[in-house]
């Protein structure tokens, strides 16, 4: 009888240490996959590309060129339809999508109207898609003025004091 007691606690005694293991395991295989790069601090599942439509709304481009005008902005054209201008560059190293930001911006209408300003913190990959096609021109402390076509920006849906179709202005600083 004594040596089926001694059989038993062996056999319990390899299950833990079987059991301790895989958890150990597990917890390290989970943790590996939420690493992050030490290169450019980038999660493994981070998109590297924005997925759009150009914009191509003839209308919308000619009123953010008359904005840009009247306000004394020297635009870049983006693929995209995007206007923008890099007032200062920031730090070398460009942000990337999955990167988790702070942003100090003033959002407008094209009529001058302000309709949000404050300093947000957020993945620019959670942002709407004009952000994440310019934004990344810029590195930390750098300050870009964008002008985004509805279709890269809120599109048929109205957001509070945004109008649905609306191309938006923002003055962005990165922190």
């Amino acid at each position: 009888m004594t040596h089926f007691t001694q059989k038993i606690t062996k056999n319990t005694s390899l299950l833990a240490i079987i059991a301790l293991f895989s958890t150990f395991l597990a917890i390290f295989l989970i943790s590996a996959c939420n690493k992050l790069t030490s290169e450019n601090s980038v999660s493994i599942n981070c998109p590297t590309k924005v997925n759009y439509t150009k914009d191509v709304n003839a209308a919308q481009r000619t009123a953010m060129i008359a904005f840009c005008t009247a306000n004394n902005i020297n635009y870049t054209v983006d693929s995209s339809g995007v206007l923008y201008q890099i007032i200062t560059p920031g730090a070398s190293t460009k942000v990337t999508l999955c990167e988790s930001l702070s942003i100090t911006y003033t959002g407008k209408l094209l009529n001058g109207t302000q309709f949000d300003a404050g300093t947000i913190y957020f993945d620019l990959s959670s942002l709407i898609v004009g952000w994440q096609i310019v934004v990344p021109n810029i590195g930390k402390g750098g300050h870009i003025k964008i002008l985004i076509p509805s279709s890269l920006a809120y599109g048929t849906q109205a957001r509070g004091l945004i109008p649905a179709n609306s191309p938006l202005y923002f003055d962005i600083i990165l922190n």
